[in-house]
């Protein structure tokens, strides 16, 4: 599925202009980091995706179908997305029951859904906890829970809005298997993230919002090698760039062995 966005503005109750005047169009299978200081615009943006919030001005459309006209119903089952605090999406007295609400809403056959159900549960580490109260589980846990759900909706376009944050190494590993299954289903992915090593080693694309405006859309590489913009949008680049700065070097791979690569030149 793609999305197009043209003019896009939004401008909130009381006069705030959030989003101002922006365009992109996001292709079938790509996979693209939407970064920008807190308050630039992310969370506004991706919530027009999805029909939750409509635009003031231009057009967001999902597979060339404007968003002003669908109801977020419909649109569910096309755009799925992961908010940052997991309490705000978990619903249901059980875990089982909380990754089958999405399926079930969009109208999925029983048996779909129980076996999209037992697949992320199993991806996830939970099938074990499957009957416990989701708020009985820790912070880390219902974040897991969350992308669970999240994935087991099936959808064509996933957005998840700062999905490392709360996790360990070996649970980021768990995010970053799913995220490239996803494109490699030609499904397309959308992650705000303050992670840039995440960011790095999982996007080939990144846009910059800056005050509700875009400044970049481009190549990931491209991004983490313009120092003035990193700092202009409140960005820390990834560990390894900052390695290789450190030498004078650029790198074509964003990856400890890109960097391995470049030195042994």
């Amino acid at each position: 599925m793609t999305i197009e966005v043209s003019n896009l503005s939004y401008c909130y109750s009381g006069g705030v202009l959030a989003l101002n005047n922006i365009s992109f169009n996001l292709k079938q299978g790509e996979t693209v980091a939407l970064l920008g200081h807190n308050g630039s615009g992310k969370s506004t943006l991706v919530r027009h995706f999805n029909g939750l919030l409509k635009p003031t001005g231009g057009t967001v459309s999902v597979n060339s179908v404007a968003t002003v006209g669908e109801k977020v119903s419909v649109l569910a089952g096309k755009v799925a997305m992961l908010f940052q605090n997991p309490d705000d999406q978990i619903c249901k007295a059980t875990v089982w029951d909380e990754v089958a609400f999405g399926p079930e809403n969009l109208g999925y056959e029983p048996e779909r859904i129980s076996v999209l159900v037992e697949k992320f549960l199993s991806v996830f580490g939970l099938l074990d906890r499957k009957d416990r109260n989701p708020h009985d589980l820790g912070f880390s846990e219902r974040k897991r829970l969350v992308m669970a759900s999240v994935l087991a909706m099936d959808t064509g376009i996933v957005v998840f809005d700062e999905p490392t944050a709360g996790l360990d190494p070996l649970e980021i590993s768990m995010l970053e298997g799913e995220i490239s299954k996803l494109g490699e289903q030609g499904r397309t992915v959308v992650i705000i993230s303050h992670d840039m090593d995440f960011v790095a080693e999982n996007c080939s694309r990144a846009i910059c919002l800056e005050n509700g405006s875009k400044r970049f859309d481009g190549n990931v590489s491209d991004l983490f090698s313009n120092s003035s913009l990193i700092e202009r949008c409140g960005l820390l680049a990834p560990q390894v760039v900052q390695l290789a700065d450190h030498y004078n070097l650029r790198l074509d791979e964003i990856t400890p062995q890109g960097f391995i690569n470049k030195i042994l030149v």
